[in-house]
């Protein structure tokens, strides 16, 4: 019996939406799940579609119940070490783009750079008695990139909904957030530090490094598949 390689795509959203477009372009044709979240590939042996929450895929990645995701970049790097450690990026896909950004609200003229935000943080503090608030979906990458801009006096929000509405509901002062055109941002009266960019994120092919040892002629045979993509 040939070996069964697992792969987990999202189950939601402009993302699953765009991976299914890719598997298409490839040839690589899904069955119609409707609402069950397991599948398969109709023309290549011995596989399951697992569709699962993008965060999910790569923690499924790490613990090798999958063998193959699509995620994003973003929430791979956001990962904790010991998650990255077991899962390898194979490839970037031309879809997914988005940025992980520091934004502000607009009426906050004086702050245009994480140094005036610097500033701003210490009068902040001492004038209102608690540490500027950071609502955001990626406090990892947050406290990683604010850190290396000098930035202490700040306190971390986990953004449990609508990121944007933060500022504007007394839950925090400003935001990292993921933005792909910006508009969300533009709509919510927020807007981007000029060095703010935290990361550039896409799509990306994971791959589970233990799988890569186990099923690797079963993997390459599925990668054979696949065209156009840069390794």
């Amino acid at each position: 019996m040939s070996e069964i390689i697992k792969i987990g795509l999202p189950s939601k959203g402009r993302l699953k939406d765009d991976t299914l477009k890719f598997f298409r372009n490839n040839k690589l044709f899904i069955k119609d799940s409707k609402r069950n979240y397991l599948s398969e590939i109709k023309n290549f042996s011995s596989n399951e579609i697992i569709f699962s929450h993008a965060r999910e895929i790569i923690e499924r990645l790490a613990d090798n119940s999958i063998d193959i995701g699509i995620s994003g970049y973003d929430l791979l790097k956001e990962s904790l070490p010991g998650i990255q450690k077991n899962i390898q990026a194979y490839s970037r896909l031309n879809f997914g783009f988005a940025e992980l950004i520091v934004a502000t609200p607009d009426d906050w003229i004086d702050v245009q750079t994480m140094a005036d935000l610097e500033e701003i943080s210490f009068e902040f503090k001492e004038k209102n008695k608690i540490k500027l608030r950071v609502a955001t979906k990626y406090p990892n990458l947050t406290n990683d990139f604010f850190l290396s801009k000098g930035l202490t006096q700040y306190k971390i929000v986990n953004s449990l909904g609508s990121t944007e509405m933060y500022p504007f509901t007394d839950q925090a002062e400003i935001i990292t957030d993921i933005s792909s055109t910006g508009a969300t941002l533009k709509a919510n009266k927020l807007r981007t530090l000029k060095d703010g960019l935290i990361l550039k994120s896409s799509a990306c092919i994971f791959i589970s490094k233990t799988s890569l040892k186990r099923k690797k002629k079963k993997l390459n045979e599925f990668f054979s598949k696949l065209k156009n993509i840069q390794k």
